[in-house]
């Protein structure tokens, strides 16, 4: 990417009954955001333009067919489809879930296609998005699917960074799925992102034990004995500094975790519990490990709050902010690395005679 153009940052809408066209309005609403991307919306002028009437904004739509039209300090709406749809805010409806699918493929597509540099998505629901091509749990199982690497989700703010090493996995099943592989992969994917994504030399990362008190020494459960100690141990052999397993209950209370660079849970509720707790509002969810960059807002399609103009927007904008600056240290790091293999070791060689 030259220096003079803006980084594009494309946007899935998400439920149009739910409250994703507003916090990306809202967001655009300051025409300040502008000096820092070009946003695409992949939706709908249609929808945009009757959410954005509804709620008085005052941010000026470019509809596009192409994304070859894209233009520079407009935000860009590329029409993904453009009959008419009906918006019901606040219901999870069939018809909602299959146009935020539409949004969301699109923008992966182009994601995919290099026609967009990063990827924000507004808030899906995870039931009514269901289909014959969608049956996932959620936007980070199909980006795995779909993109290069090993996804991860990751809880970010500036302070914080919340791994998992199981995300949308029902609590009964946790244990089953924690394997000394999965710790491995899991702790290289989150040690090489905090360094290329966020330019954490030597990255210091912790990790929650599986059972309650990490298992009291196999009183409570083996697993974190059995499973979670002989791994770390091999982990540590390879130079990499990581600590725990940790018990969950006393971590975050303790202000232990503002001794790490990141922390790894062992599945979803023990991490994202006390990071919304943290930071809610202020949190972004960053599908990690994927040759591309997807990012968004911590929080869901809140159907309760939908049409009523008080959603706020201050975690899909940080989202935004993220995507952009994970896009440009992820550069930085393939450039100094480039650089670095290019520097051969000098051949030794005496003075000829």
């Amino acid at each position: 990417m030259k220096r003079d153009q803006k980084i594009k940052v494309g946007i899935s809408i998400g439920d149009i009954n739910g409250i994703g066209v507003e916090i990306i309005l809202k967001t655009f609403e300051d025409p300040m955001m502008l000096d820092f991307c070009t946003p695409i919306l992949f939706g709908s002028v249609k929808v945009l333009s009757f959410v954005k009437k509804g709620l008085g904004s005052q941010v000026a739509l470019h509809g596009i067919d192409t994304l070859e039209k894209v233009i520079d300090h407009k935000v860009n709406v590329y029409n993904v489809w453009k009959e008419p749809v009906k918006i019901e805010f606040g219901e999870a409806t069939k018809e909602s879930g299959a146009y935020a699918l539409k949004s969301f493929t699109a923008a992966v597509k182009a994601l995919k296609n290099n026609a967009i540099d990063v990827l924000v998505t507004a808030p899906i629901n995870k039931t009514n998005i269901q289909s014959d091509t969608f049956t996932f749990p959620g936007h980070t199982d199909y980006l795995a699917q779909e993109l290069e690497g090993d996804a991860m989700m990751l809880m970010i703010t500036d302070t914080l960074k919340v791994g998992l090493l199981t995300d949308h996995v029902a609590v009964k099943d946790v244990a089953s799925h924690i394997t000394p592989e999965l710790i491995t992969k899991k702790v290289e994917t989150l040690y090489k992102t905090l360094q290329s994504d966020f330019g954490i030399t030597k990255p210091k990362i912790a990790l929650l034990g599986i059972n309650p008190h990490v298992g009291d020494h196999g009183v409570i459960g083996v697993e974190d004995d059995v499973v979670m100690i002989p791994t770390l141990e091999k982990i540590r052999e390879t130079g990499k500094i990581i600590y725990g397993p940790y018990a969950a209950d006393s971590f975050f209370g303790s202000g232990n975790y503002k001794n790490f660079d990141a922390i790894l849970a062992a599945y979803h509720d023990q991490g994202l519990i006390p990071f919304k707790t943290l930071s809610f509002g202020k949190g972004v969810n960053y599908t990690a490990g994927l040759d591309h960059i997807r990012t968004s807002p911590d929080h869901g399609t809140a159907y309760e709050i939908a049409g009523k103009n008080t959603a706020d927007p201050n975690s899909f904008r940080e989202a935004v902010f993220a995507a952009i600056d994970i896009y440009k240290k992820r550069n930085g790091y393939k450039v100094l690395t480039e650089n670095v293999l290019k520097i051969s070791p000098r051949k030794s060689g005496g003075r000829g005679r």
